[in-house]
C-alpha cells in the first residue's frame, strides 16, 4: 500500500496555517482537479485533496491529525475482523480503528468531531445571475437588483429575546450547550458530550420572546442593492456583495452574496476576450479602388481606410478599438471582416462603363482565361 502524503503538503499549505488559508488553497486546487475538469482533471487528486481538506478544516480531526498523523484515521494493523486481543501489544496494533478511539474522546462515538454548539459560525456564500445588455459590459453600469436577506433584528440585536431580563443560563448545561454523558466501551467508562436536549445547545433559555423577530433574532428583508458593473466585465465573471448571503449562526457573520453576470449577445459584434469583430458590407467597386468609410465599433463610429484590391474575407485591424481589460484598461482590438458585394444589377450607365473597363484588358488577360491555360500544360 502506498505511503500517505501529508496532508498540509497536498494542500500546499504550512501547519500554522489559518482555516481561511486551508479553505481558499481547497478551492484553487479542488476547481483545478475537479473530474469534471476536462483539461486538468485528476479524480485520484480531487479525492486526495477532499480528505485532506475534511481533516485540516475541522479543528478536533486537525488536532488529532497534528497529534497522531494518518494513524488517527487508519485502521489498526491492517485487518479490521481481527481479535482486538490477540498478538499481543505493539503500539495502537491490535486495539482496532484508532480513529475510532479517538473521535470517541472527542464526539461520544458518534464518529464525526463536532464543534462547539455555541460557537458563532459565518453563514454560506450564496449566487445569483445578473442578465445584462451587451454594451453595459463594455461600458459599464450601475444596477439596482432586488435581494432577499436574513439580516439581525434590530430590535433585540439577534438575542431573540423581548428584554435582557428574558435571558437564562441554560440550567441543564449551565450555559455549555452541551452536557456530559458516559458510556461503557471496552477500555472502560469513556466520557463524552453531547448537545444540550434542553436548550438545543445554545446555552440560554428565552423567558419573552420578541415581538418582531418571534425569538428568531433575525429578520427576513427583500431589498434593493446597487451593483456596480465594471466596464470590460465578461460573460461568466463574478461580483461579490459583502454580507448578503446565508445568515450566520449564534451571531456569525452572512456569507457573502457573489452575482454571476450573463452578457446578452449583439447583434452585430462579436467579442472574444477583449477582441471585438465584426463583419461589414463592401461594393467591389470600393474593393477594387480602396476608401474610406465610418465603422461602428464598442465606443462609436471610428475612420477605417480600405486598401484598394481588398479581397473577400479579408481581415483589417483596427488597434485598440476593442473592450478594455477589467484590470489593466489596456483596450483590446477590433478586427473588420469585408463582405464583398457584387451588385444584382445594373443601369445602363453601370453597365457601359464596365463594359470599358473590361474591354482595357486584352482578350487572354482575364482571370478565367489564365484559368483555362493551367488546363493545356
Amino acid at each position: 500500500m502506498a505511503e500517505k502524503r501529508d496532508y498540509y503538503e497536498i494542500l500546499g499549505v504550512n501547519k500554522s496555517a489559518s482555516k481561511d488559508e486551508i479553505k481558499s488553497a481547497y478551492r484553487k486546487l479542488a476547481k483545478k482537479y475537479h473530474p469534471d475538469n476536462k483539461e486538468t482533471g485528476n479524480e485520484a487528486k480531487f479525492k486526495e485533496i477532499q480528505e485532506a481538506y475534511d481533516i485540516l478544516y475541522d479543528d478536533q480531526k486537525r488536532s488529532a491529525y497534528d497529534q497522531f498523523g494518518h494513524a488517527a484515521f487508519e485502521q489498526a494493523g491492517g485487518n479490521p475482523g481481527a481479535n482486538p486481543f490477540q498478538g499481543g501489544f505493539s503500539g495502537f496494533g491490535g486495539f482496532g480503528d484508532l480513529g475510532d478511539i479517538i473521535n470517541s474522546f472527542f464526539t461520544g462515538g458518534r464518529g464525526q468531531a463536532r464543534a462547539n454548539p455555541n460557537q458563532p459560525r459565518r453563514g454560506n456564500d450564496e449566487i445569483k445571475r445578473i442578465r445584462i445588455d451587451f454594451m453595459d459590459a463594455i461600458n459599464g453600469k450601475d444596477i439596482e437588483v432586488p435581494i432577499e436577506v436574513d439580516e439581525q433584528c434590530p430590535t433585540c440585536h439577534g438575542s431573540g429575546a423581548k428584554s435582557a431580563s428574558d435571558i437564562s443560563t441554560c440550567s441543564q448545561c449551565g450555559g455549555k450547550g452541551y452536557v456530559s454523558v458516559k458510556r461503557q466501551s471496552l477500555f472502560g467508562s469513556i466520557a463524552s458530550q453531547e448537545i444540550c436536549p434542553s436548550c438545543g445547545g445554545k446555552g440560554k433559555t428565552i423567558k419573552n420572546k420578541c415581538p418582531d423577530c418571534l425569538g428568531k433574532g433575525y429578520i427576513h428583508k427583500k431589498k434593493n442593492i446597487k451593483v456596480h458593473i465594471p466596464a470590460g466585465i465578461n460573460h461568466g465573471q463574478q461580483i461579490v456583495s459583502r454580507g448578503n448571503g446565508e445568515r450566520g449562526v449564534n451571531g456569525g457573520p452572512n456569507g457573502d452574496l457573489y452575482f454571476e453576470i450573463l452578457v446578452k449577445p449583439h447583434e452585430y459584434f462579436l467579442r472574444d476576450g477583449n477582441d471585438i469583430s465584426l463583419e461589414i458590407p463592401l461594393d467591389f467597386v470600393d474593393a477594387c479602388l480602396g476608401t474610406k468609410v465610418d465603422v461602428p465599433t464598442v465606443y462609436g463610429d471610428m475612420t477605417l481606410t480600405i486598401p484598394s484590391g481588398s479581397q473577400p474575407g479579408q481581415i483589417l485591424r483596427m488597434k485598440g478599438c476593442g473592450v478594455k481589460d477589467l484590470r489593466s484598461g489596456k483596450p483590446g482590438d477590433q478586427y473588420i471582416k469585408l463582405n464583398i458585394k457584387v451588385p444584382t444589377s445594373l443601369s445602363k450607365g453601370q453597365k457601359e462603363l464596365l463594359e470599358k473597363l473590361r474591354d482595357t484588358r486584352g482578350k487572354d488577360e482575364g482571370l478565367f482565361a489564365k484559368f483555362k491555360k493551367m488546363f493545356k500544360k
